[in-house]
């Protein structure tokens, strides 16, 4: 019973077959390339390109069709527990995730499954309201966590979520319902991260990108698994059957990787897998280079564990569909030994003559060429515009040494579970972890200039092939160095609490204004308040969905910018002074457990292929070439009196004769309104009337994206910005 699916579009589909005719071709031809002076060198080259073609075709065969999933509706009185477990992360961070999932919509209970054993995290607990439950030892760490609280619950259905995911209030509404069939066993959905300035995130506001090293596997790869009933379970964004689990004994152990493993038992007992492609929990992604590759070290090592404690080409149980994409997910790792040999390979030819090759040179470009253009264009259309081939090199770059690393654990069972550090902060230097990739730029900058005098000294080389190899070389230079300066950029960061880029309506010292940067910790301000000075202290008032929060702001920092001979202060920046720990909990469940900061900005992951810009293949809408800028402003009500207006946020920068609205209430459809927009030259005044909107899930309420036709756009008058520069405490929206 396959689900419904995406399948390429043709125009891919040629490309694919085309590749996979040329790689044929070209590595047959090959064959007959070796130089027999340097038969090892030789071999190895041609290993490390038959790899890369095999996993290619692993890669087409799980993602030619894409699993397409409507979520069904849950039945009613379903019992289901959920279940975080921790071990040494902070209270702060479980109690977030902890918050967003009691919000969640359908009845649920919450348990912390502290392994810290940790009265601290026992009081959050209680005060919150939730199961607490710890054990005495931590035996098979995660895995033996989860089984401890097993025989506790009673429940049907069992979600869990890393201590640092936060799910959003409809998590369970959008998976329970594929429970209705029995033989479904778990239902997983992408692992997203809200931290965009992470170590694995690249993040452009002004193209809207917020691409992830691992936005290839939960957009293209897992749905393609899906569609063979392989999609694995991640141990967190999901839930899992209590009755499947109970078939295999609950989740597996004895591996570092529980996921995995647990997947694999479970498949091979016969039980379907989901995978619902939809951002339903938002977690904190390694924001250096040191967790980083170590969360990709455990997840190899774990592969490896599976891969020798289970076997999977052999193993009984799996489909040969299941056989194929497991295998390609333990290859994978294996790709760091490709890499590796690529990345050294062109010094040992400049420095030592050594070629690996014995061909004429424009019969080589002849047959490699194509090969090498076809293999980027079908990895480009195969992965659908999510493999950004440029970056991809680059963290191929930067985990090599890791994942062949790694692939060590396919010879050993290693026991010990590491959790991956969650601070943003980026304590000591990442100079350790980039060795590797020192390594690459040394030998790859020094073998230019050798090889280059070798050649011209005694003619070590043929002329093509001494070419050939320095441009090989310096591609490795400049794909270490991309990597090196991206690590130590990242390394430089730091606050302490990530900010939110997401917009909200706030008053500073009475004036209204628009927030940024937004985090429990402090904000950044644009408005025109009057004299400000750093370290003074100001009266704030917040816009939340539940309606306003007062506080006080320390000014930290005042960007200034100029406006022809002006000078003026573009923003403000500032913490919060004694918040109450009530109003940090509202502002926590406000940011954490949304996509507010992903629809409202318009992010997006992927990116437009060669055949979309050849027009072989639809394009996506394209969106407004500038980022328009949200300002602070009041709706008017239909009697024009400010007292009843809501305020909301405008980003006036017309879209087709549009422009949005972000609201704390519904409008109804086809109202014609006035906005009071407050901006650096005063007050204006907007004639809209109402269109279509999204519906965008906090833990504290909704809020409502508006498309706003544009009718008119003209200054207010004085009267108008009088009475809204000061208005009477309270009057500013219910919610």
């Amino acid at each position: 019973m396959k689900p419904e699916y995406r399948s390429l579009h043709r125009a891919r589909q040629a490309v694919i077959l085309l590749f996979l005719g040329c790689g044929v071709w070209y590595l047959n031809w090959r064959l007959g390339s070796f130089n027999a002076a340097h038969p090892v060198f030789s071999v190895l080259l041609y290993s490390a390109e038959l790899f890369g073609f095999l996993t290619a075709c692993l890669n087409v065969f799980m993602t030619w069709r894409l699993s397409v999933r409507v979520a069904p509706q849950p039945a009613a009185g379903l019992k289901v527990d959920v279940f975080i477990p921790t071990y040494n992360e902070d209270v702060d961070l479980v109690r977030r995730t902890a918050m967003a999932a009691q919000a969640m919509d359908y009845p649920h209970e919450t348990w912390i499954l502290d392994d810290g054993n940790r009265a601290a995290m026992r009081d959050m607990a209680q005060a919150l309201g939730l199961r607490y439950l710890a054990r005495t030892d931590n035996a098979h760490a995660k895995a033996g966590n989860l089984n401890h609280a097993l025989p506790h619950s009673t429940a049907d259905l069992i979600a869990t979520f890393d201590a640092d995911h936060a799910p959003r209030r409809d998590f369970l509404i959008r998976t329970l319902g594929y429970f209705s069939d029995p033989k479904v066993a778990f239902v997983q959905t992408p692992q997203d991260f809200y931290n965009l300035d992470s170590y694995q995130n690249r993040t452009d506001t002004g193209s809207r990108v917020a691409w992830s090293e691992q936005s290839l596997f939960f957009r293209v790869i897992q749905r393609g698994k899906d569609y063979w009933n392989a999609a694995f379970y991640c141990g967190s964004c999901a839930v899992i059957r209590r009755q499947s689990l109970d078939t295999i004994g609950g989740f597996a152990t004895g591996t570092v990787t529980e996921d995995i493993h647990t997947s694999l038992l479970l498949h091979k007992q016969g039980f379907r897998s989901v995978y619902h492609d939809e951002s339903l929990a938002y977690g904190v992604a390694p924001a250096r280079i040191e967790p980083f590759l170590k969360q990709r070290v455990r997840w190899g090592v774990g592969a490896m564990n599976v891969w020798r404690k289970e076997g999977i080409v052999f193993t009984r149980g799996l489909t040969l569909a299941q056989r194929l994409n497991y295998l390609a997910t333990v290859l994978a790792y294996f790709d760091g030994w490709q890499k590796a040999f690529f990345y050294f390979a062109p010094v040992v030819v400049l420095m030592a003559g050594a070629m690996p090759i014995d061909a004429d040179g424009a019969v080589f470009l002849l047959h490699f060429v194509p090969y090498y253009l076809l293999n980027f264009l079908a990895f480009e259309e195969i992965s659908r515009g999510y493999g950004r081939s440029v970056l991809i090199e680059q963290y191929n770059m930067a985990r090599f040494a890791s994942f062949a690393w790694s692939t060590l654990g396919v010879f050993r069972i290693r026991k010990r579970f590491g959790v991956t550090d969650k601070h943003t902060e980026a304590p000591g230097s990442n100079f350790g972890f980039l060795l590797p990739q020192l390594a690459v730029v040394g030998l790859n900058a020094l073998a230019i200039p050798v090889g280059i005098a070798l050649f011209y000294a005694g003619g070590h080389l043929p002329e093509d092939g001494m070419w050939a190899n320095v441009v090989w070389a310096a591609i490795n230079t400049w794909l270490a160095l991309l990597v090196v300066s991206f690590t130590l950029a990242r390394g430089t960061n730091r606050r302490g609490e990530y900010r939110f880029a997401m917009p909200l309506a706030a008053r500073l010292d009475g004036v209204l204004g628009t927030v940024d940067d937004l985090s429990p910790n402090g904000l950044k301000f644009y408005g025109l308040p009057g004299p400000v000075a750093l370290q003074d202290v100001m009266p704030i008032t917040l816009y939340l969905p539940d309606g306003e929060l007062h506080a006080m702001l320390e000014i930290r920092t005042l960007e200034q910018a100029q406006s022809g001979e002006e000078t003026y202060t573009r923003s403000i920046g500032g913490t919060f002074q004694s918040l109450s720990q009530a109003s940090i909990q509202r502002i926590e469940q406000f940011l954490f457990g949304s996509d507010a900061q992903w629809r409202i900005n318009r992010y997006h992951e992927d990116s437009i292929t060669p055949l979309q810009r050849l027009g072989l293949i639809e394009k996506p809408q394209p969106l407004p070439l500038q980022t328009g800028h949200w300002a602070g402003c009041e709706v008017v009500d239909e009697t024009g009196r400010s007292g009843g207006n809501q305020i909301a946020l405008v980003d006036a920068q017309p879209e087709n004769g549009e422009i949005r609205l972000l609201v704390y209430q519904t409008l109804k459809t086809g109202r014609r309104c006035s906005l009071l927009v407050h901006g650096r030259s005063g007050l204006r005044s907007l004639l809209v009337i109402s269109g279509r909107h999204e519906t965008i899930l906090t833990g504290l309420g909704s809020l409502y994206l508006y498309r706003m036709t544009l009718l008119s756009m003209s200054a207010a008058p004085r009267l108008a910005y009088v009475s809204i520069d000061a208005p009477a405490p309270g009057t500013a929206m219910a919610a």
